[in-house]
């Protein structure tokens, strides 16, 4: 079996479901959420955002801290920027590919 990074493909798991982007939109300003605060408006319980809100957590893509008995939720933007950074390479990858069957189409007699 190939040795292959699961980093990636957990952290586009995460992001390839309407509720987790959502959330990931609702955090974007920068602040804090508890899970009601996120919650609100959407139609699913809260022990479904938690849920959700673990998926994030387990691929780095939001940080949890206590207040009280309270879980605050936060983006971490450099789960983000591992997400931008994983794009940017296969998207320089394939311009080198791209690249070079352009250069052998062009060549040919």
């Amino acid at each position: 079996m190939p040795n292959v990074d699961a980093a990636p493909a957990r952290l586009f798991a995460a992001l390839g479901d309407a509720t987790r982007l959502d959330l990931i939109g609702r955090l974007s300003d920068g602040g804090e959420r508890s899970i009601g605060q996120l919650g609100h408006g959407l139609p699913i319980s809260r022990q479904a955002v938690a849920k959700h809100l673990d998926v994030l957590l387990g691929a780095g893509l939001v940080n949890r801290t206590r207040s009280g008995r309270e879980a605050l939720f936060r983006l971490r933007p450099k789960g983000v920027a591992e997400a931008r950074d994983w794009l940017a390479k296969v998207e320089s990858q394939w311009d080198g590919t791209l690249g070079r069957f352009k250069d052998f189409v062009e060549n040919q007699p």
